[in-house]
């Protein structure tokens, strides 16, 4: 019989604990129900385009483009931002250098936004757009929806998809037939390498030496008027002469234009270390070290060695990246034409006393492609980067040297 009630009592304390268990795990599936589900804005909530200005590194030179989803009444301030990645993935730099690179988009809150570019002198100006609550509370969903950790990745292309072309995507996508960008500002005609040396030429001209002998001449044909909306100052020009569909009429899209923060203009110093000047007192030593060998009827091995292996591994690099990457923007690069891969063998022969018979007829074809680089350069098949016109001059002028020897 106490047997019996022990176990009546056990039972009831079982029932107890699994009654209230149970009710714990409902507790917290319905917390965790509430956290992801969609938030419901209320009618003054805002959806604004941000844009931020180019900053003082290269990978910044282009500007930012993000979201912003105010509620006051909420005090909800989000940023929603596509141009984020991380460092920790695994195999990140041989991805970056393969041309996989995934981005991400992150959220973070409007005030530690603009106090990051607040510190890094780079003015931010935002464009509410004109939406009505559903459009808003759609456009914010989509947002939130995006930004789950199984939504959030996507493939990176710095022409075609990134974190500026992504906020036209984001609002065709969610407004469709509503929202219209006609792009008739766009009266330039420049190809995708100006566009970059807009950025570029000035500040940071040994960023812009390293685009121009990665990127080929595909980024040299001119760009379209979509096209030019990799740069988030595009997208800007872009929104505020979009317009959107409401009730059978065309208006503006943006509603208001607001300077969120100024930069502070800091006048670029003139840096003797520019690749032009390097490179033409490079050139200039090694035209005199080769007008030496002339009048002394002598040859210097290591001169031709460190020519010969220098430009024939520039070379490999820039077959390597058209032909074994996934980079859209360096196929057919021409500069293959000075830096001729096959130098890097080619290097190893000159530490002969006598050189090989074949090298003066090699040596010519050095010459020939030099000369179709010359053309193509001229008829803008590809635009090279003028750093290596010394280059170039004394390419040719020991190439010659070794020719004349020879004979």
């Amino acid at each position: 019989m106490v047997i019996s009630q022990s176990n009546e009592l056990l039972m009831m304390v079982f029932l107890y604990m699994m009654h209230k268990k149970f009710h714990f795990i409902f507790i917290l599936l319905f917390s965790c129900f509430q956290l992801t589900a969609q938030q419901k804005l209320t009618s003054e909530a805002t959806v604004s385009v941000v844009t931020c200005g180019p900053g003082s590194e290269l990978y910044s030179a282009f500007g930012h483009s993000a979201f912003r989803v105010y509620d006051p009444l909420l005090k909800l301030d989000k940023i929603y931002n596509y141009g984020t990645f991380d460092f920790n993935k695994p195999n990140f730099y041989l991805n970056f250098a393969k041309g996989k690179l995934t981005y991400q988009l992150s959220t973070t809150r409007y005030g530690y936004f603009l106090q990051q570019f607040n510190y890094e002198n780079r003015w931010v100006k935002t464009q509410e757009l004109d939406l009505d609550e559903a459009d808003v509370q759609a456009v914010y969903d989509f947002l939130e929806n995006n930004a789950k950790p199984e939504n959030m990745s996507y493939q990176y292309d710095f022409f075609y998809d990134n974190c500026s072309t992504k906020i036209e995507e984001v609002i065709k996508a969610v407004l469709k037939e509503k929202v219209t960008f006609d792009n008739n500002h766009i009266t330039d005609h420049k190809s995708h390498r100006d566009l970059i040396a807009d950025y570029t030429a000035e500040k940071f001209k040994w960023g812009k030496f390293g685009i121009d002998l990665a990127l080929g001449s595909v980024i040299d044909r001119e760009a379209t008027a979509t096209e030019y909306k990799f740069l988030p100052d595009y997208i800007y020009l872009g929104f505020n002469n979009a317009t959107i569909n409401v009730d059978g009429k065309n208006k503006p899209l943006v509603k208001a234009n607001n300077t969120i923060l100024n930069e502070v203009k800091q006048p670029v110093p003139f840096s003797v270390t520019q690749p032009f000047i390097v490179f033409l007192v490079i050139a200039l030593f090694f035209i005199y070290k080769t007008y030496q060998n002339y009048t002394t009827d002598k040859r210097s091995k290591w001169v031709d060695f460190f020519l010969y292996f220098i430009t024939g591994l520039i070379g490999v690099a820039v077959l390597l990246l058209w032909f074994a990457t996934s980079h859209t923007a360096t196929y057919k690069n021409f500069n293959f034409l000075w830096a001729f891969a096959p130098n890097l063998v080619v290097a190893f022969f000159m530490f002969k006393k006598v050189l090989p018979k074949w090298l003066a007829n090699y040596n010519k074809l050095l010459l020939v492609l030099l000369a179709l680089q010359a053309i193509l350069w001229i008829l803008k098949i590809q635009v090279f980067n003028i750093a290596i016109l010394p280059i170039i001059t004394m390419l040719f002028v020991r190439y010659s040297f070794l020719i004349l020897r020879r004979k």
